[in-house]
């Protein structure tokens, strides 16, 4: 098979320092695409990230994806240094556990917060990057969703409702940026990392158990899906892609 390469393709990742952005950038990069990883992080915690990507012209730019100046000012950077983009990955998410029957531990406030950053921060980005992302022959936009938008099983309420509309925004936009800007949801299970590793081992387990692949995804996982998003499945806009193992499949 031949070798995926990216060379001279501009990709910003947003929520870089992530298990699963970081993961992308470094993927994205080693296929030869020059990344721009986008985090709240200040600088010094984000340079064992960028110096750790292979090859060069990689730049950091401190973003807030829930606020619309700073998403403009990530734009006029990669236009500045790169003229054009190819592919953006929404990849920055905030959640918080609260069970789904303690309707009053769902604050007004972390409701707020997690739609703010799931589904109006992928929003303010694309936005903000569309001009960019149709120059040239046209670019692509992966949002990182979640299967809890279709099961409504996941870490609150709020979470598996802001996946569910991050989804409904991918299908919109797929029909009304097409043909020259393609957008596609990849939709995880749980994926293993630090945010799981919360979790009781015991439960974890029983998610494992209930998943026909009998294990959960990596972020590696996750970051192929995209990968096979931008270069191969290119007649694809506006579907929601799981990396979830037939978790839906298990009871």
């Amino acid at each position: 098979m031949e070798k995926i390469s990216l060379k001279d393709q501009v990709v910003v990742v947003t929520g870089a320092a992530g298990n699963i952005g970081s993961v992308i950038c470094k993927d994205f990069a080693k296929a030869g695409g020059k990344v721009v990883l986008a985090d709240i992080l200040e600088p010094p915690k984000m340079q064992p990230i960028l110096d750790g990507l292979e090859g060069k012209d990689h730049i950091f730019v401190q973003s807030y994806v829930d606020d619309s100046d700073s998403c403009q000012m990530l734009a006029d950077k990669v236009k500045e240094k790169y003229g054009s983009l190819d592919l953006l990955v929404n990849c920055a998410g905030i959640t918080t556990p609260v069970a789904h029957d303690d309707l009053e531990g769902m604050t007004d406030e972390w409701i707020n917060r997690i739609f703010g950053v799931n589904w109006r921060g992928p929003f303010a980005m694309i936005r903000a990057l569309k001009s960019l992302l149709e120059k040239e022959d046209g670019g692509t936009v992966v949002n990182i969703s979640s299967i809890a938008g279709i099961t409504g099983v996941g870490s609150n309420v709020a979470y598996c409702a802001s996946k569910a509309a991050l989804d409904s925004l991918t299908r919109s936009l797929g029909r009304a940026l097409a043909p020259k800007i393609r957008v596609v949801s990849v939709a995880p299970g749980w994926v293993m990392g630090e945010y799981a590793k919360r979790f009781d081992a015991d439960y974890l387990q029983s998610q494992i158990d209930s998943t026909p692949l009998k294990r959960l995804a990596t972020p590696e996982d996750v970051a192929r899906a995209v990968l096979a998003v931008h270069t191969s499945l290119t007649f694809m806009t506006g579907s929601i892609l799981p990396v979830d193992g037939g978790r839906p499949l298990g009871v």
